[in-house]
């Protein structure tokens, strides 16, 4: 199968000179691109001089994650696509595993790789770890990192195993079946725009996997650090929207109890006085309120699988009962 590596790019110049060289070295296989979201620094001109090899993709305008690639995409021919981000130090023979699987089972659909932090090797990395999971009210969590608690990695997620969502940090999708989902969701713009894909595909009755035999180590926090009172509006505006779009069952009670939850969570930024992550989530709730007659048309025209759940509520189980690891 053809195999397209995908880096998209915003003023990337630095991280494309950091982690470039892996990804050439470690991915003989593979055409590598690299989309670059109408970047105002001169990172294009740096690709063409230091790395020729690599083929360019200009978006005409910074659409985000869900739009950059979404625009990128229609321009590569190939059967599978790794969309990487640009902070991720691929190691060798990272490819073949994940290719394997590809080749063996034709319903898995998306695979991700196991995924460890760059600067603390010996721990997995919170945007994605060992794979991911959703709980009954939408909030993410991975095998290897529950909220903000991460795990060694001590070899307990050496395996292939069925996942819920994948990371877009390091995201492999079949070309058909990302066509077929219609890609990313563009007014999420960034975060949670890979659950919603994944969720989707999900629906349409699709495997998600991970594959323990391939690793990457990602930088995090490239764009948004965890402690941007944006990436906190994301979060919570964009997970409203895809529990909204694609989950089983009465969803105005899923919605009440969720921004009950959300409230909560308020509260506690403000015992820490993160006023702005407050005024983040109360912008998120405003938002999601503005878009909910769209969202609630699109969930009509869904399809939707009930089971999508691993636990009945991740909250209750880390914060109540203090399950911290997976």
């Amino acid at each position: 199968m053809k195999t397209a590596i995908v880096i998209l790019n915003w003023n990337g110049k630095s991280l494309l000179e950091r982690f470039m060289p892996s990804v050439l070295k470690y991915s003989e296989d593979a055409d590598i691109y690299v989309a670059d979201n109408a970047s105002t620094d001169d990172s294009v001109s740096y690709i063409k001089t230091h790395f020729p090899s690599v083929n360019i993709i200009q978006n005409s305008s910074n659409g985000g994650y869900a739009k950059g690639y979404n625009d990128a995409l229609k321009h590569i021919q190939a059967d599978i696509y790794c969309l990487l981000n640009s902070d991720v130090e691929v190691t060798e023979h990272w490819l073949p595993p994940i290719l394997e699987i590809f080749n063996k089972q034709p319903q898995t659909a998306i695979v991700q790789p196991k995924i460890k932090a760059l600067n603390r090797k010996t721990h997995f990395e919170y945007a994605g770890a060992a794979g991911g999971y959703i709980d009954k009210y939408g909030y993410p969590y991975c095998r290897g990192r529950i909220f903000n608690t991460i795990e060694e990695d001590k070899g307990q997620y050496d395996d292939v195993a069925e996942i819920f969502w994948a990371s877009g940090a390091c995201f492999f999708i079949r070309k058909d079946v990302f066509n077929t989902l219609k890609g990313f969701d563009e007014s999420f713009f960034a975060h949670m725009e890979e659950i919603d894909l994944c969720w989707r595909a999900f629906n349409y009755g699709y495997s998600i996997k991970y594959v323990g035999a391939s690793t990457v180590y990602h930088l995090g926090g490239g764009t948004l650090k965890n402690t941007s009172p944006k990436k906190t509006y994301l979060n919570f505006k964009n997970s409203l929207f895809t529990l909204t779009k694609n989950a089983f069952g009465n969803i105005f009670l899923l919605v009440f109890t969720r921004l009950v939850l959300d409230g909560v969570a308020g509260l506690m930024f403000l015992f820490q006085l993160k006023f702005s992550h407050i005024l983040a989530i109360i912008k998120a709730h405003f938002s999601y309120y503005f878009n909910l007659n769209k969202l609630l048309k699109i969930r009509k025209n869904q399809k939707k699988r009930k089971d999508y759940y691993q636990k009945t509520s991740i909250v209750w189980a880390y914060y109540v009962n203090r399950y911290k690891i997976f």
